[in-house]
């Protein structure tokens, strides 16, 4: 057993691992965290006015809403990540891997994300908006300086585990040709087969990201809660 952890700290697998520390790190770096980064804020946004529209007293809108979000969470993240790269094309729309990848994980975020904002928003008291109306705010007013505001302290948690499952679900990008953190490690495998060596160190890195994440969440909880009423 001993010989064998040796072994593997000095053999062929630990210098696969060392040369390609570095590039799968980049990738990370240069890929992984952008998708996510990106395709998450545009996501709030869709998230947001899909939100709304749900809420919205216009059957027409309201129904649209509903519409999109039974779309999207009615079906797989890699149904729709074909759809946009290898299917649209065929409509001669023709999209880049990476844009690609923004467009499929932003409308998924703001498919699932939407539901979380429209709770969050609910779940702050009518007499909010009524006492906002009494002293001659504009809808627009109070949604933006008084609910949400107090709803975006309710939808943190939720929303963080979307961040991280959109961190990981990141790793769907590999199969339309974006060379993020796993693709990396499939391609620097792929020529000695040694897959589990790489795919262990992709983990890993995915893992602390996920991390980092959680206690970003933590350290945002406790800085809303500062500002709620005891």
């Amino acid at each position: 057993m001993l010989n064998a952890i040796q072994d593997f700290f000095h053999g062929p697998t630990w210098e696969l691992i060392e040369r390609n520390l570095v590039p799968m790190l980049r990738a990370t770096v240069e890929m992984t965290l952008p998708l996510t980064a990106i395709s998450f804020a545009i996501g709030l946004v869709i998230a947001l006015f899909v939100a709304l529209a749900r809420m919205s007293k216009l059957w027409p809108v309201s129904a649209a809403a509903r519409f999109y979000i039974s779309i999207i969470r009615g079906t797989p993240l890699l149904v729709q990540l074909f759809i946009v790269f290898y299917a649209l094309p065929q409509f001669q729309i023709v999209i880049d891997p990476f844009p690609a990848a923004v467009i499929a994980f932003s409308l998924n975020v703001g498919g699932y994300a939407a539901e979380v904002i429209r709770a969050a928003i609910l779940s702050v008291a009518h007499g909010q908006w009524e006492a906002s109306y009494a002293v001659g705010m504009s809808y627009a007013q109070t949604l933006r300086l008084i609910i949400l505001p107090q709803a975006s302290r309710i939808a943190v948690p939720p929303l963080s585990n979307t961040l991280i499952s959109l961190v990981k679900d990141t790793s769907l990008a590999s199969t339309i040709l974006v060379t993020e953190l796993l693709r990396t490690a499939q391609l620097a495998a792929a020529p000695t087969f040694d897959f589990f060596a790489l795919y262990g160190v992709a983990a890993i890195y995915y893992w602390v990201i996920c991390l980092i994440l959680g206690f970003g969440q933590t350290r945002l909880e406790t800085r809303l809660a500062r500002h709620v009423a005891r």
